[in-house]
Order: C-alpha cells, then sequence, then structure tokens
C-alpha cells in the first residue's frame, strides 16, 4: 500500500495568489498534483501544454515524481524580456549622464 504525500500547487497573478494544499499517493508526478488540486477550474488560463513548472523556484517536466512537502508552482508567460528591459534602461540612465554633462558644460 502506497502512503500518501502532502504538497501544494501555487499560482499567482499580480493582484491574487493562490496556494492550495493536497494529499496525493507517494509517486504521483506534477501534472496529476495540478489536475487534482482545482486550480486549472479557477484559473482556465492557464495552458499546461504550454505553462512552464517548477518546484521551489527550479524549473521541472510534468512528469517529475513528488516528494513530500514539495511546492508546484505554475509560471505564467514572461509579458517583456527581461533583458531587453535592463538594455533600455541602461541606455536611458547614459542618454541621462550625456544630457546632465553637456548642461554643465554649456557656457552661461
Amino acid at each position: 500500500m502506497s502512503e500518501d504525500i502532502l504538497v501544494e500547487v501555487a499560482y499567482a497573478l499580480p493582484q491574487k495568489q493562490e496556494i492550495l494544499s493536497l494529499k496525493i499517493r507517494s509517486g504521483a508526478v506534477v501534472s496529476e498534483a495540478i489536475e487534482r488540486s482545482g486550480i486549472l477550474r479557477d484559473f482556465p488560463e492557464i495552458d499546461l501544454a504550454s505553462a512552464k513548472v517548477g518546484i521551489y523556484g527550479k524549473q521541472v517536466k510534468l512528469d517529475a515524481v513528488l516528494r513530500d512537502k514539495d511546492r508546484i508552482e505554475i509560471y505564467r508567460p514572461l509579458i517583456a524580456d527581461p533583458k531587453e528591459i535592463r538594455r533600455k534602461r541602461a541606455a536611458e540612465g547614459k542618454e541621462m549622464k550625456k544630457e546632465a554633462g553637456d548642461a554643465e558644460a554649456a557656457p552661461t
């Protein structure tokens, strides 16, 4: 007879976070826990075929075997590329410094 384990399924939106606890059979995989949790019913926008998932911040596949007290996290798609945002911010910072330097060098 297999033992049950306790896991959590987490999904967060900017204005709301949902963490559901459930008991599931030992040896269950990530996709089983997500489906059994009911979170897909509460958040129909989640598409498991394309969504990335992880356990405590480390990305895993849907067929990863769960251990007791794992927290499964369902990640939302990125709205913008973080690297591109940093590049843009850095370019804006350089432009502001250049403008400030030009203003100081201008004769009065």
